[in-house]
């Protein structure tokens, strides 16, 4: 084997074209898990099959000089989706720093594992030097005296690192502050945003030291301030009014000298004309519908009597009460009538217990409503009214369901998610509502005058002409089913070298022929420099198969789990890296495990065993045989 590991950098980086996938791995690398892959700083996962730009396939390219290298000339990552224009895409060669091979203390080397290892160790040292050439480091040329060593922590605390004249590490400058800076950020930002306002006031300094001389007429002004804000607070125009009808002012202060003044009588009934003027809108209103007041005025008694029947609150009243009286109670939502003997819920939109209709369709309508229209008329001619909620629709007698066939929330139509068809018939029944009293049990005839006990129920007596309270009756056992009950199951898988080629051992036996029962599930685990794979070919890809990935996930580098499908074909294990590892898996329909007890309680399917144990009854008897249940046992009795 020559593979010159030495002249690689380890590290690709590429800038994404729009939609780009495929990217190459110019450097060796060992297996899978020694690549890592970066989209913009963020680590990518590798997935055989990916899924969306978060994952990423690796197809390796054999060295030229050894077949057997899978990776030893590079290869190729493929996204899972195409990447953004721009996007920095980073991939790196990352060796976990292990032993992979166990030289034997006498006899051959096994050449191949011998330069794999050493090629191996030669990568990590590649690694390593890459990591270092992007760390910060002295110059060849600098001073072997200067110190770059950080101080110990209770030095560096609070701290920023600098360099000194000689170019060593100090950090006598605190953060502290920094600190005090960004706590003062508000201000400075404030005092900038009036940087305008600053230079402003500069530039009017001599208007402002002439005000300062104007100090005393200013003074003056501020003594009748309040008549000036006055002035302020009329409009021009209305001074300028007043001044060109000069002749009417004097004319009202005349007015205001006579012994009876107009003005001062109408100011005296000012209040009457504000409440007039505050109510304009409404006798605005009025004014176009005098004669609908008129009718009001004429029939008042009536408007009396009907505010006196209707009445809305919390409850219902209890005095002044007429037979008819109505009462919408806003405590119970529901309208109610006075009847003779007190009040009561207002009658179903049916008046009764159901309204039955028939529409029969001669058209492609989508709504009934009323008796007829345009393609549907019901046979009897009724109008359509129902509850909300309380009504079932047939559709040439199948039932349709509320709400995903028909709609039905009006109470006066039905909305059909499709049109109808000419010949299909609708039958509705629609179902009055209402509602029973809340009275005691006890009340009820022929029931008991007391309650039993805590678990009984109520059943007829011995003469069957009334009810008391007995014992329920245990749940009646019928029969037993078996089924099976899926498990987990763990299994270790090693390798070992036997004749100089690596092998599986499961559990420690060599290639063992598995048996992986459907509906089980399987956690191997395995070193991480041989993927444990699954294929339907033998050898898996090494045989020209690929990866059987049906219930398969790959938890990490050194573990997979598998869970059996129903109908799994024969399955065979591999090494993804090397050839002639594996074995053969198969995968049996597995047998039942489970013993579970059939019932009737509650319409249960089964009942744990505790509550079987439990059972203690007579279940059912005939002449001379009866079947018993004593401390859970099933007992035939002759």
């Amino acid at each position: 084997m020559t593979i010159v590991s030495n002249k690689n950098t380890p590290r690709n980086t590429y800038t994404a074209s729009a939609n780009q996938t495929s990217f190459a791995i110019s450097f060796e690398f060992y297996q899978i898990a020694d690549v890592k892959v970066y989209k913009n700083g963020t680590l990518l996962t590798y997935n055989a099959t990916p899924s969306g730009a978060s994952q990423y396939s690796i197809t390796g390219t054999a060295s030229a000089s050894d077949n057997a290298y899978e990776f030893g000339s590079g290869g190729s990552i493929t996204l899972g989706a195409g990447a953004s224009v721009n996007d920095i895409i980073v991939i790196i060669r990352d060796i976990s720093v292990e032993r992979t091979t166990d030289f034997p203390n006498s006899g051959a080397f096994d050449i191949t594992s011998l330069n794999t290892q050493l090629d191996t160790l030669t990568s990590i040292v590649a690694d390593v030097k890459t990591q270092t050439d992007r760390s910060v480091k002295l110059l060849d040329t600098d001073t072997v005296s200067a110190t770059v060593t950080l101080p110990a922590k209770a030095t560096r605390q609070s701290k920023l690192m600098g360099f000194d004249a000689n170019g060593n590490i100090e950090t006598t400058v605190s953060s502290a502050g920094l600190t005090t800076i960004a706590g003062l950020s508000t201000e400075i930002q404030a005092l900038g945003a009036i940087s305008s306002n600053i230079t402003s006031v500069a530039g009017n300094a001599s208007n402002i030291n002439t005000v300062a001389g104007l100090n005393s007429q200013i003074t003056s002004l501020g003594a009748i301030s309040s008549d000036i804000s006055t002035l302020a607070g009329f409009n021009s125009s209305d001074i300028s009014t007043v001044a060109g009808d000069i002749a009417k002012v004097v004319t009202a202060a005349n007015d205001l000298n006579e012994s009876t003044s107009e003005i001062e009588v109408v100011a005296g009934a000012i209040t009457n004309i504000d409440a007039i003027g505050g109510a304009i809108t409404n006798i605005n209103n009025i004014g176009p519908n005098i004669a609908s007041v008129n009718t009001v005025a004429s029939n008042i008694a009536g408007v009396n009597s009907f505010g006196e029947r209707y009445r809305v609150q919390a409850g219902v009243p209890s005095s002044s009460l007429n037979v008819g009286d109505l009462n919408f109670d806003t405590t119970a939502n529901e309208l109610k009538v006075y009847k003779s003997s007190g009040w009561a819920a207002a009658g179903s939109t049916v008046n009764g217990t159901s309204q039955r209709y028939v529409y029969n369709i001669t058209g492609t309508p989508t709504t009934l409503t009323g008796a007829s229209g345009t393609g549907y008329a019901e046979a009897s001619s009724q109008v359509l009214a129902y509850d909300a909620g309380f009504v079932d629709v047939y559709l040439n007698g199948v039932k349709q369901i509320l709400g995903t066939d028909v709609t039905a929330t009006s109470g006066t139509s039905l909305v059909f998610a499709s049109a109808l068809a000419n010949g299909d018939v609708v039958d509705v029944v629609g179902f009055g509502t209402f509602q029973l009293a809340n009275i005691s049990i006890k009340d009820l005839t022929d029931t008991p005058n007391s309650f039993g006990t805590a678990g009984q129920a109520l059943v007829m007596n011995n003469s069957a002409n009334g009810l008391v309270f007995s014992n329920a009756s245990s749940a009646e056992v019928y029969g037993f089913k078996k089924s099976f009950t899926a498990s987990t199951l763990n299994r270790t898988v090693t390798v070992a070298s036997v004749g100089g080629s690596n092998k599986y051992f499961i559990d420690g036996v060599q290639q063992d022929t598995l048996e992986l029962l459907e509906g089980n599930t399987y956690i191997f685990a395995y070193p991480s420099g041989h993927p444990f794979k699954f294929s339907t070919t033998s050898d898996g890809t090494h045989g020209s198969g690929s990866e059987y990935t049906t219930g398969v996930t790959h938890n990490s580098s050194t573990q997979v789990t598998i869970i059996v499908a129903t109908n799994a074909p024969t399955l065979y294990y591999y090494c993804s890296s090397h050839s002639g590892m594996g074995g053969q898996a198969n995968t049996p329909v597995p047998s039942n495990n489970t013993l579970q007890v059939q019932t009737t309680n509650t319409g249960a399917d089964n009942i744990s065993e505790s509550d079987y144990a439990g059972f203690n009854d007579v279940l059912f008897a005939a002449s001379g045989f009866s079947w018993s249940i004593s401390s859970g046992k099933l007992i035939a009795t002759i």
